[in-house]
C-alpha cells in the first residue's frame, strides 16, 4: 500500500481496504445503490434544462423577497411568474 494513497486528505490503510474488498464479494443490493440519495431531486419524469438569466441587484432583491414571504425557493418564484405570464 503507498502510503500516500488517500480519500479526502485522509490516509487509506490496508485495514479499510480489506473491509471494502470483504464488502464487495459478499455482493451489493442493486436496487439499494440504485436509490436515488444525495444531489438535487428531479422535477419530473423527463430532464430538465438549465437556461441563465441575468437579473438586476433590485430584481433580484423583489424575487428573494417573495421567495422568503412564501416560503419557497427563488427557483420557484421565477417558474410560477413565468408560468402565469406565458398562460
Amino acid at each position: 500500500m503507498n502510503a500516500q494513497e488517500s480519500i479526502n486528505g485522509v490516509p487509506v490503510t490496508d485495514g479499510q481496504i480489506a473491509a471494502w474488498v470483504t464488502e464487495a464479494e459478499i455482493g451489493y443490493d442493486v436496487e439499494k445503490l440504485k436509490k436515488r440519495g444525495r444531489g438535487r431531486p428531479g422535477r419530473g419524469a423527463e430532464p430538465s434544462q438549465v437556461v441563465a438569466v441575468r437579473f438586476t441587484v433590485e430584481e433580484l432583491s423583489v424575487i428573494d423577497a417573495r421567495a422568503e414571504r412564501e416560503g419557497k425557493t427563488r427557483s420557484e418564484v421565477i417558474r410560477e411568474a413565468l408560468t402565469i405570464s406565458a398562460a
